[in-house]
């Protein structure tokens, strides 16, 4: 194998694929990258057998060559010295080539490196996957759907399911559910008519997997295949090949943790009330379940509140749009609060309350899609 490359596209692969390279794997060979070479581009792959990532620099796009090979070929280099070496080489460009006994050479200016390196062919085969059970999506939507769910999932082991985000197609509509057990985030977004045939409902996908294809997505309209079997799910764009295994088991019936009526209902401005809840949880910092308490006021007033006994207390009254229904007194965590406010990018926000300790819900005002749930904390 013998090519030579841009150092920057290079190094841009790298980085995508050493999100799938874990110190842990207990399969040596899963411990490097695989560069593989064909006369369409260079190939990189890194898995950590739940997470593969494939990144793809094209010989030639937009009329630019990114890449000049000279002899096809594949091998696996040692991830914990490969991205330093490639990085810190002097030139804008790169050669990389082997020899029979596995042996690498990296070449950049006066720099030249000779790397031990791995037979490709023991590297473990990605899976092939059938597109009858596939759909698109716009790159942007799905980061969205990601963001506004992935942060609620759990992060103690102890039920592994509650670690994924639930995804699932019903009545033409895509759902992502994500819960802790003490709150719920729900995304959902209509599908269009060409991705009507698809229909799966138990499919849950590590909150780390998702996480990490956050960090690698560009945000633009660019559309990601989806595709799902019964243990994997597959995101593919153009240049990238993001492979996950899924969870086993059912996920919980989080529909009925939605509460159907409401008994008070409060209309406010969402960045003034974050930042009202935010300042309150500085003084709240203290206690264990970092708690900041709420209650109705006339005047369309709520009063936000929190008290430490050891550190101090502070109020602050906000004013919102409105307030119906009954009075109401409660008190939550205020970095659920926090976190489930930051992701509704409207900037109005609805939350209906159903009493003291039941889980409240909130919504954009404008937006019946976005969900965010948070289980009361009982004070005394």
């Amino acid at each position: 194998m013998q090519f030579i490359i841009q150092r920057d596209l290079l190094i841009e692969s790298i980085q995508h694929v050493m999100k799938a390279i874990s110190a842990r794997v207990t399969i040596p060979i899963l411990t490097g990258i695989k560069i593989e070479a064909t006369a369409e581009g260079i190939k990189l792959t890194g898995s950590d057998s739940d997470i593969s990532i494939e990144s793809f620099i094209p010989k030639e796009e937009e009329g630019i060559e990114n890449v000049e090979i000279s002899k096809n070929g594949s091998i696996v280099v040692q991830a914990k010295y490969f991205p330093d070496i490639i990085r810190k080489l002097p030139l804008k460009t790169v050669e990389i080539s082997t020899d029979d006994h596995f042996q690498v050479t990296i070449k950049s200016g006066g720099a030249e490196f000779h790397l031990n390196g791995q037979d490709a062919v023991e590297y473990p085969q990605l899976p092939i996957f059938k597109p009858e059970n596939s759909f698109e999506l716009k790159n942007d939507l799905l980061k969205n759907l990601i963001k506004q769910t992935v942060f609620a999932v759990s992060t103690v082991e102890t039920r592994p399911i509650l670690t994924g985000v639930n995804m699932k197609v019903e009545d033409h509509f895509l759902d992502f559910v994500a819960t802790d057990s003490h709150r719920l985030a729900s995304r959902k977004i209509p599908l269009d008519q060409a991705n009507e045939k698809v229909n799966f409902s138990n499919v849950i996908i590590p909150g780390k997997s998702l996480t990490e294809l956050n960090k690698i997505l560009d945000d633009n309209e660019e559309t990601i295949t989806i595709s799902v079997t019964e243990n994997q799910i597959l995101f593919q764009t153009k240049n990238l090949y993001f492979l996950s295994r899924l969870l086993d088991g059912n996920y919980p019936e989080t529909a009925r943790l939605i509460p159907e009526q409401s008994k008070t209902i409060v209309y406010a401005k969402t960045k003034e009330l974050l930042q009202a809840i935010d300042r309150a949880s500085l003084l709240a910092k203290e206690n264990r379940n970092n708690v900041v308490k709420l209650q109705t006021k006339g005047n369309n007033e709520i009063e936000i509140s929190s008290n430490t006994p050891e550190v101090g207390q502070v109020t602050e009254d906000v004013k919102t749009e409105s307030i119906e229904g009954e009075e109401l007194k409660i008190s939550f965590s205020a970095k659920y609060m926090i976190d489930a406010l930051k992701t509704i990018e409207e900037d109005r926000v609805k939350i209906e309350f159903t009493g003291a300790m039941r889980p409240f819900i909130m919504r954009p005002m404008d937006n019946e899609f976005i969900l965010q749930l948070i289980l009361p904390v009982r004070t005394y």
